[in-house]
């Protein structure tokens, strides 16, 4: 749970965790500044690159990352198609799962020890109004670690809904993702006092 690193080692593995991160907000402004549909595409290309250079395990793993926003996918995508702006949504659709394919690619790469050093960095000018730059940085590298794990547990308990039932789970998920998100929460916590906590 404290770690989404993966266990296959590429060439991105060996590179600092602030060059990552400050490539990684470079690299989404200028998605955002993108409006075309066609760069989009070729970033989005550039991007699937990146993976497959890692190999086929790497790559699937960073697909089935994606796996989570296909909700999102579907109601952007019919939605445009629905007021025939498909240029529009197609740019929208590229744009994010670019930016979240980009995300998944720097925490595959970066140990949560490197990330939780960089935030610590970012944060020590608020050291002198009382708020520890470590804890700050911890929680910070938590939600990049959590998002993703929490995306797909919903999933997972959709699925298994599925699976059992023929109806929509719709709202009938949220008692259980929510109980599993704090239980993920407690084995966390659980990790972190058994290293030391949070400092």
């Amino acid at each position: 749970m404290l770690t989404l690193t993966s266990p296959v080692e590429i060439w991105a593995h060996r590179l600092p965790a602030g060059l990552k991160l400050a490539a990684l907000a470079l690299a989404t402004m200028g998605l955002f500044a993108l409006k075309s549909p066609l760069p989009l595409a070729a970033a989005a290309t550039a991007t699937a690159v990146l993976f497959a250079t890692g190999g086929a395990r790497f790559a699937t793993t960073g697909l089935r990352l994606l796996r989570p926003l296909w909700p999102f996918v579907v109601i952007v995508g019919l939605w445009h198609l629905w007021t025939a702006d498909i240029f529009g949504g197609a740019a929208i659709l590229l744009r994010l799962l670019t930016a979240v394919a980009l995300a998944n690619l720097v925490t595959m790469t970066t140990r949560l020890s490197d990330m939780i050093a960089v935030f610590q960095t970012l944060a020590r000018p608020l050291r002198p109004i009382g708020l520890s730059p470590r804890r700050l940085a911890l929680a910070m590298a938590l939600v990049i670690r959590f998002i993703p794990v929490m995306l797909d547990r919903l999933t997972q308990i959709s699925e298994a809904w599925s699976a059992r039932s023929r109806r929509r789970p719709r709202w009938r998920v949220l008692v259980p993702a929510t109980l599993a998100a704090l239980d993920d929460a407690d084995r966390a916590a659980e990790a972190l006092r058994a290293r030391g906590g949070a400092g």
